[in-house]
């Protein structure tokens, strides 16, 4: 299916999602790889990652960018030759990109009940304020705060950093769209901007550093 949603943030940028329903050979058709994207691709063992790699390229086409403008650091991050931002993202049938003239981190995740097992390995300073119980409510704050660590992680990048201990997302109502949140990590503070939003059944978080 082309483009799914496009979501303006502000004047610089803007977040592309892509709902990935095309077969391998339909999507691997309408992208050209250079030969190191090539080979990643081929590494490839599930035909799902396969297919939510290439919508990445689709959606970067859609921005007037080409495989051959998008990089990799040495710890996976993804970069643009430009002065442009990047960071990537897909969870099952979706695949996104926010593209900024800041540095930015984007998530998105299904919703499911499987993250109530693991909260205690992601969250601590967020205990302050939830309540645990296994309603519907609790799994989409849970959601969140998983994403916008994701998304702050991913902005940062830096070795030894806990989502646990380093990451504190404020307090946040699931009727509003923002947050803030603060990495604490080898003696520095960073301040962030969260926002966050539903799509089906899935929660899109992303991040600003302020």
């Amino acid at each position: 299916m082309p483009l799914f949603q496009t979501i303006q943030c502000n004047e610089n940028t803007k977040i592309l999602i892509w709902k990935i329903t095309e077969s391998f050979d339909e999507l691997y058709s309408q992208v050209t790889l250079k030969e190191k994207t090539q080979r990643r691709l081929d590494g490839m063992k599930s035909e799902m990652h396969q297919r939510a790699f290439l919508s990445v390229r689709m959606l970067i086409q859609e921005m007037g960018f080409t495989d051959k403008d998008l990089h990799y650091d040495e710890f996976g991050k993804p970069y643009f030759d430009c002065h442009n931002y990047i960071s990537i993202t897909h969870s099952y049938n979706y695949a996104a990109i926010i593209i900024s003239e800041e540095a930015v981190g984007i998530d998105m995740e299904l919703q499911r009940e499987k993250i109530i097992r693991i909260a205690d390995k992601f969250t601590d300073y967020e205990c302050i304020y939830l309540e645990p119980d296994f309603t519907e409510e609790y799994i989409k704050k849970l959601t969140v705060i998983w994403g916008a660590k994701e998304a702050i992680f991913k902005i940062r990048n830096e070795k030894g950093i806990s989502f646990k201990d380093h990451i504190r997302v404020e307090d946040f109502s699931l009727s509003e769209t923002q947050t803030a949140a603060s990495l604490y990590f080898d003696d520095l503070i960073k301040d962030f901007y969260v926002h966050y939003l539903e799509i089906e059944n899935f929660t899109l978080v992303y991040a600003f550093e302020k």
